[in-house]
């Protein structure tokens, strides 16, 4: 990893990241999903038809799962990203949200999209399991956005592991964190 800014540039999984996928399949092929629901950009759609064919189930797709829009910071190296604009790494590292470029989001503004998608999923899958397919800074956003949480709470989260999944459970109206980050470790050899 060279600590470059991918926000939603199409990056494909490599052969780790497409191991990572089958083995979290394999896990959350125990949850019986009745429906999956992926950001469109290839990692994750790669990672969520990895579950699709242990399960028989299609993908379905919406944008509104992609991860951070970084703007004109996309393919920089974060390294020269924070010379350039030392108050975004005085932002993030004294818990204040911040601008990803002239012309990309926030934080905030990435979770209220992604809440977005989650609830009205919520609502179209009812008493179903849905499994959803994202990236790391978008689910703990939407998560902590879906929770009430502020950006500073939602930090506590900590980053998501590739191919790790967070259990939230919806009903009456109310959200619940059940499990966060969890993951497995893909088998060698």
């Amino acid at each position: 990893m060279d600590n470059r800014f991918q926000g939603q540039a199409n990056i494909p999984l490599n052969d780790v990241g497409r191991a990572q996928a089958r083995a979290a399949a394999d896990a959350l092929v125990a949850l019986r999903p009745d429906a999956i629901v992926s950001s469109p950009l290839d990692r994750a759609r790669v990672t969520a038809q990895a579950l699709a064919d242990r399960t028989g189930l299609g993908v379905e797709t919406d944008d509104r799962l992609k991860e951070i829009d970084v703007g004109s910071w996309e393919g920089l190296l974060i390294a020269d990203v924070t010379a350039n604009d030392p108050e975004f790494a005085r932002a993030l590292a004294s818990g204040r949200d911040w601008r990803r470029s002239p012309t990309g989001e926030t934080s905030i503004e990435t979770g209220a999209r992604v809440a977005g998608a989650l609830r009205e999923l919520a609502n179209d899958f009812a008493g179903r399991t849905l499994v959803v397919a994202s990236h790391g800074l978008a689910i703990r956003m939407g998560t902590a956005h879906v929770l009430g949480w502020d950006f500073r709470t939602s930090l506590a989260l900590g980053p998501m592991f590739n191919c790790g999944w967070t259990v939230l459970s919806h009903a009456n109206g109310k959200w619940a964190l059940v499990t966060w980050n969890q993951s497995v470790l893909p088998k060698v050899g």
